[in-house]
């Protein structure tokens, strides 16, 4: 299978998904009093968003149970001990979770755009925005207790929830601090990456694996092809950052190094001798030109530091897909492995 046929299955999965996680959204999550504040909690999620996370749990629900893609109804899909499981639901509490990350984000790194929109706090206030996500954060554990699971299961599934987000708090506490210093190791970015970005991805595959009763050592490997592909994913959106045209990206190009973020990117080059904070002179991505964003990139290529970024990104993806061994072979299982390699050409 050549790897354009293999992309067009996963954007066929990514579309189909996308669709009903889009409906089974309206349902949960719709719009009641106080009208602006889930009107702000809703307009992050219809900004777009690939679905990325939510078609991660609803392939891995597949995955483990051997069911082909698409061959089970996602709201009442039968576990492993016979029982109808809300997985749907699941998806879209994961979903909410993201999104509630993404508002406190934007807010914490004064960021105007997202998706190529307003950011919640530009569109509405920020006062608006922290209650937006506040609320997102809430419904996501209101969701995972409604999913039918068996008590245990379902108890299993919140714990993992909650640890997830202690996590990716931690990830973005580490993040903020590592402005402040010259002298992060690459062992420690990626320390900071699994925390803020790559936990959310293991919560999205073993939380299904989770509720749906299966053995422990597949709920273990399932969690860590999340955290190996999700880290991959964001070493490959440091790359993105600095490579795809802004129009695609839906923000600044070359935003994070404008703003001074340390990637695996910058932290390889200043092991090179090359002078980071030096290469843009610009205090914020609105004042910085493309042109600029060229001659940085261009150095940063001298030294090989993207290529490097690349090159760890490819091995974390091949790490993930080997995690998938354990579970029995299928069309959904296939996706995954599709899906991570997609994460890392495509993911943006």
């Amino acid at each position: 299978m050549t790897s354009e046929t293999k992309e067009a299955r996963v954007l066929d999965a990514i579309r189909e998904r996308r669709e009903l996680v889009n409906a089974a959204i309206d349902e949960e999550l719709p719009v009641q009093e106080p009208e602006r504040l889930y009107e702000a909690t809703r307009y992050i999620l219809e900004a777009g968003g690939k679905r990325l996370r939510p078609t991660v749990t609803t392939l891995a629900a597949e995955a483990v149970t051997g069911t082909e893609p698409m061959g089970a109804d996602f709201r009442a899909f039968p576990s492993l001990d016979g029982d109808d499981v809300d997985v749907m639901r699941a998806a879209v509490a994961i979903e909410v979770i993201q999104s509630f990350t993404l508002i406190h984000d934007d807010i914490m790194d004064e960021d105007d755009l997202r998706r190529g929109v307003p950011a919640v706090h530009e569109a509405y206030d920020v006062s608006t925005a922290i209650l937006a996500g506040d609320t997102l954060y809430s419904k996501a554990f209101e969701f995972m207790t409604e999913t039918g699971a068996d008590p245990q299961h379902g108890l299993e599934a919140m714990r993992m929830l909650a640890s997830t987000c202690t996590e990716i708090c931690e990830g973005q506490a580490l993040d903020v601090a590592f402005e402040n210093r010259d002298d992060i190791l690459p062992d420690e970015y990626l320390e900071m990456v699994e925390l803020k970005t790559a936990v959310l991805y293991g919560a999205s595959a073993a939380t299904p694996a989770l509720l749906l009763g299966a053995d422990e050592d597949v709920v273990d490997a399932l969690y860590q092809y999340g955290i190996d592909s999700g880290r991959a994913f964001q070493i490959q959106d440091d790359v993105l950052d600095l490579t795809v045209p802004s129009e695609d990206l839906g923000k600044q190009r070359g935003s994070d190094l404008v703003e001074g973020k340390e990637t695996l990117i910058t932290l390889h080059a200043r092991q090179q001798g090359v002078d980071v904070d030096g290469l843009v002179d610009a205090d914020t991505p609105a004042e910085v030109s493309e042109a600029a964003i060229d001659d940085a990139v261009a150095a940063l290529e001298e030294v090989g530091s993207i290529e490097y970024a690349r090159d760890t990104a490819e091995e974390l993806t091949a790490r993930s897909k080997e995690h998938l061994e354990l579970l029995p072979e299928s069309g959904s299982r296939g996706l995954l492995e599709d899906l991570a390699d997609y994460l890392i050409v495509r993911g943006y």
